[in-house]
């Protein structure tokens, strides 16, 4: 499987995964950070990939998303955006409600 195809198998394999540096409790930079932390505060568990320990998902996801930077919150197949726009979301409070709405599903599943 190439990457491309990998990164398309993540995103349409998690109904919410972050691509991030580092982890959730960890994180290697403060965007990815803040970030992980608005999808934390959620409530409900969701994916992540390190892309510094995947230097080509690093390199070919801003190709595949058109959106050069990290972190990136894909919800059901769809990409919502960067830091500004994750953290932006949680302080008006829509990203809990988009969330709650994906995660059911797969919470459903386990």
């Amino acid at each position: 499987m190439d990457v491309m195809e990998s990164i398309k198998k993540q995103i349409e394999d998690n109904t919410v995964i972050l691509f991030m540096k580092g982890s959730p409790n960890a994180p290697q930079c403060g965007f990815s950070m803040k970030a992980s932390q608005a999808v934390m505060a959620c409530g409900h568990r969701f994916a992540y990939v390190d892309v510094l320990s995947n230097p080509e998902i690093r390199a070919n996801l801003p190709k595949y998303a058109n959106w050069p930077t990290f972190p990136q919150l894909w919800v059901n197949g769809e990409l919502v955006g960067g830091c500004d726009i994750i953290t932006e979301m949680s302080e008006s409070g829509e990203l809990k409600p988009l969330i709650d709405a994906a995660a059911p599903a797969e919470e459903a599943g386990e």
